[in-house]
């Protein structure tokens, strides 16, 4: 049965090759050491970047050219202020004062609480909020950072730590993937250097000679490593390795509220650790991820006209039938209808 199943991967690895699928430890094929000593892992990771940079090169006419040079010297964007006062003390209000049906994850030392937002669902109860959803500007952002089209994942998001152990793997520096995707945060109140800011390494999304060589050598021993998160194609990194690439140092988005940082996550980022009992951090998240491989920057199953208005309850519906199926884990536990700031969970 073993055998089989071995022989089902490979199979099916020509297909994962040209998708964003990143485990190396489930699949012998893509974590194979011979095909990577031969530059499979590689070849993925600079045929991505080509496929993104075509693709950018179309996006790139919908958005500032202060963007197009932020993003291309350091791999992140960071406006302050980037709504106008009112507009965000309406989000504020909206946010604080409902009543949400809330998910959690815990990882290590860190919870963090999510509310899935669909636009249709807020367009009269919540119409600043779904503003924001649609703003064109903070959309095309999105999507040239990405490098693809696409309808965004947005979600209010609230983070508890305390400064016990820091057990949080997303504390350790990483990549999210092999390729260029684009998170975002609109932090609704000030993060302090003591709240778990975001830390993002200037200049790591770049695939330079240091870069490509430190993923071959990852991927050699990827499939057999430790920590699930990196065979699972989530490469952590220490500083002496940032270092050796030639990297300068992390740089820590301690920022006031009203900030937006949206980074592309191939580049190394973390959030910073704990440094008080009662850290926490809230803003209103979005996410895109797609086939890296696409050449074309449409043809969105979740921009289609009778999903994008529930982008977040299709996300949760195709989650739990993957996790019913066994091809993953749901790991958003649903707790029920209650307001996002409980700072008391830990």
């Amino acid at each position: 049965m073993r055998l089989l199943f071995v022989a089902l991967q490979w199979l099916i690895a020509p297909v994962l090759f040209f998708s964003g699928y990143k485990s190396f430890r489930d699949n012998a094929a893509l974590g194979s050491v011979r095909l990577n000593q031969w530059g499979l892992h590689v070849l993925r990771v600079r045929l991505a970047a080509r496929m993104a940079d075509w693709r950018r090169f179309f996006l790139a006419r919908q958005v500032e050219q202060s963007v197009r040079q932020a993003y291309q010297e350091n791999g992140f964007v960071i406006q302050k202020d980037f709504l106008a006062e009112p507009t965000l003390e309406g989000i504020r209000r909206e946010v604080f004062e409902s009543d949400w049906q809330l998910r959690e994850m815990r990882q290590g030392n860190a919870l963090t609480s999510k509310v899935f937002l669909d636009r249709a669902n807020l367009a009269k109860s919540h119409p600043h909020l779904h503003d924001f959803l649609c703003n064109e500007d903070l959309l095309a952002q999105i999507r040239f950072i990405a490098g693809i089209g696409g309808e965004p994942l947005f979600a209010i998001q609230a983070l508890s730590c305390d400064d016990g152990s820091q057990t949080d793997p997303q504390m350790v520096l990483h990549q999210d993937t092999f390729h260029s995707t684009a998170k975002a945060w609109l932090f609704l109140e000030e993060v302090s250097e003591e709240n778990c800011p975001f830390t993002y390494v200037p200049g790591s999304h770049i695939r330079t000679p240091e870069r490509l060589q430190w993923e071959y050598a990852q991927s050699l021993t990827a499939r057999s490593h430790a920590l699930i998160y990196h065979a699972r194609g989530s490469f952590r990194a220490s500083l002496s390795d940032i270092r050796l690439m030639g990297l300068p140092e992390p740089v820590r988005f301690a920022v006031p509220a009203n900030t937006l940082v949206i980074a592309d996550t191939f580049g190394f980022h973390s959030r910073s650790p704990a440094m008080s009992k009662s850290a926490f951090r809230i803003e209103i998240y979005a996410s895109l991820r797609r086939n890296p491989f696409l050449p074309w920057t449409g043809l969105d199953f979740f921009s289609l006209p009778f999903i994008r208005q529930y982008r977040g309850r299709w996300t949760l519906r195709l989650l739990t039938l993957f996790s019913r199926f066994g091809w993953m884990r749901q790991p958003w536990r649903l707790v029920g209808r209650r307001k996002v700031r409980i700072t008391d969970a830990l």
